[in-house]
């Protein structure tokens, strides 16, 4: 992936830590999002020891309410950003469902949706374990409505053999509906 990164790239991500050095190393600007405000303190210290500055790091908990989901901060922090107004998204954090579907119409024709796990929620030919087969549903109704959006954009899969990454490049005219 690190070759289709450029560096005047901006990006996001949900879920944090090695991948926020890496992708910080890699592009001009990085907004990271995080839950849990233990990591998001020590992956902190690294950013600010090893001298990372573009970083927009934050930390939003989870939510213990009915709120959780759709309407919590986490995928506010999502929903604040501009109309194709990034270069990449990396979704490995909490919601993925509803965080994918915000950041969709914010990925610039072009861009890159990167899913980390996505055997979990997006039915594949994979063999990784846990994953969801081919003759099965997507996981929620959100995912079955991430699946719809992502039908006309190119798709790389990989796999480990335990977990499996995907990435979606968003085809120039294409459009997302959603931005919930």
């Amino acid at each position: 992936m690190g070759s289709m990164l450029r560096p005047s790239d901006i990006g996001t991500e949900f879920g944090s830590g090695r991948s926020t050095l890496w992708l910080a190393r890699r592009c001009a600007h990085l907004i990271s999002v995080e839950h849990d405000q233990v990591w998001h303190a020590k992956v902190s210290e690294v950013l600010a020891g090893q001298g990372i500055r573009n970083v927009d790091y934050r930390c939003h908990p989870e939510d213990e309410s009915d709120q959780a989901g759709e309407a919590s901060d986490y995928v506010q922090a999502a929903r604040l950003l501009g109309d194709e107004s990034i270069d990449f998204a990396l979704v490995d954090g909490l919601y993925r469902d509803y965080v994918t579907l915000v950041v969709l119409p914010k990925i610039k024709p072009g861009g890159m949706l990167i899913i980390d796990n996505v055997n979990w929620f997006l039915p594949s030919l994979t063999r990784s374990p846990n994953s969801r087969r081919p003759s099965q549903v997507p996981a929620t109704a959100a995912w079955e409505q991430v699946a719809v959006e992502l039908a006309g954009w190119r798709r790389i899969w990989t796999s480990s053999g335990v977990w499996d990454t995907a990435i979606f490049v968003k085809a120039p005219g294409a459009t997302a509906c959603s931005g919930r």
